[in-house]
């Protein structure tokens, strides 16, 4: 069994050619997916953050509508960059987002991906510590939110303070149980997948990581989750990880998915670099008919490692051609390969 969910970046253009031309077209129809997923019984609905671009970038709103929209998927990021987070501020977003949704929220968070502007974060009134790069930012962000989590009392309170204050130091409210074990790290190298389990997160592993060993980039992403799931118990976690992984597959049932899908040159690993200095490999997408695609994902490593699979949706192609593809999906596909 597999949980199995859509990711969308949320991307929008005025192009005539998108059925998404607008901020409020990606963010009404983000949520309008993610009813038409629980309906169809997928179990996640998660949404990429971008800053600076046309696409979906301020999560917690969003979370929260298709919190009070829907009733049983999971709702999650994938990711938030923690380099433009105020920690203690998102704490409180989350808290409010989790309620709402009634303890389905499923927090992917990250050090980021290449940005549209240079540094945007110092944009937002952040910059590094002296000595501190902005990877470092971010993860030290992350450990002041994971504490934050845990709901203990940290705040002074005010001797003559406007309302009457429980007793001892003061924790942000509101406070969701269970959410601190909700929080997923987007690891972009088998170093840092090891960091995340010592810190008790789930495994957000998405569809390119660094080129540590030259091999195919699901055997890589396959090495990445065991070497996170060894340092999980090496660290004495009491709970089972989540793992998830990231894929654009599309199974062609009608002329319609042949026509946007059928073309196949993304049937190969690529090779780039996302930096000056970090060389990347980016994963292959998968489209066929359902026969040749059951085949073809069987042999997928990562796929067969992780407890749950997104799905990297074309939200641009509208809500009834995406909600076609999770449809194709769990109806022509999961079941054979026993997701189902």
């Amino acid at each position: 069994m597999k949980k199995i969910g859509f990711l969308s970046f949320g991307h929008w253009t005025p192009s005539p050619q998108s059925q998404t031309r607008s901020a409020s077209d990606a963010i009404l129809q983000s949520i309008e997916l993610a009813v038409a997923a629980e309906e169809l019984g997928a179990d996640g609905a998660y949404f990429r953050v971008h800053h600076f671009a046309r696409q979906l970038a301020s999560p917690f709103p969003l979370l929260a509508a298709v919190g009070a929209k829907t009733s049983r998927i999971e709702i999650g990021t994938a990711v938030i960059d923690m380099r433009y987070e105020n920690p203690l501020y998102m704490v409180e977003d989350a808290g409010a987002a989790d309620i709402i949704a009634g303890g389905r929220l499923q927090l992917g968070i990250s050090r980021g991906s290449p940005e549209q502007v240079i540094d945007g974060w110092r944009y937002f009134g952040y910059a590094p510590a002296e000595g501190e790069s902005d990877s470092d930012m971010a993860r030290r962000r992350t450990e002041v939110l994971l504490e934050v989590l845990r709901g203990k009392g940290f705040a002074e309170p005010n001797p003559r303070p406007m309302f009457p204050n429980p007793p001892g130091l003061l924790r942000l409210e509101p406070h969701s149980e269970g959410l601190r074990e909700r929080i997923w790290w987007g690891a972009g190298s088998n170093a840092t997948a090891v960091w995340a389990a010592g810190l008790g997160m789930n495994l957000q592993s998405s569809t390119l990581k660094d080129d540590e060993s030259g091999l195919p980039f699901h055997i890589q992403q396959a090495d990445q989750i065991r070497a996170f799931r060894e340092a999980w118990t090496a660290a004495g976690h009491e709970r089972e990880p989540r793992v998830s992984v990231s894929r654009s597959i599309f199974a062609l049932v009608n002329d319609r998915d042949r026509a946007y899908f059928g073309y196949g040159d993304e049937n190969e690993d690529k090779i780039g670099f996302i930096d000056e200095k970090t060389r990347a490999i980016f994963g292959r997408s998968y489209a066929a008919e359902p026969d040749v695609l059951v085949e073809q994902l069987a042999k997928d490593e990562a796929i067969a490692e992780a407890d749950t699979l997104l799905l990297t949706v074309p939200n641009q192609l509208g809500v009834d051609y995406n909600a076609h593809v999770i449809e194709a999906i769990l109806t022509h596909v999961a079941p054979a390969l026993g997701w189902r």
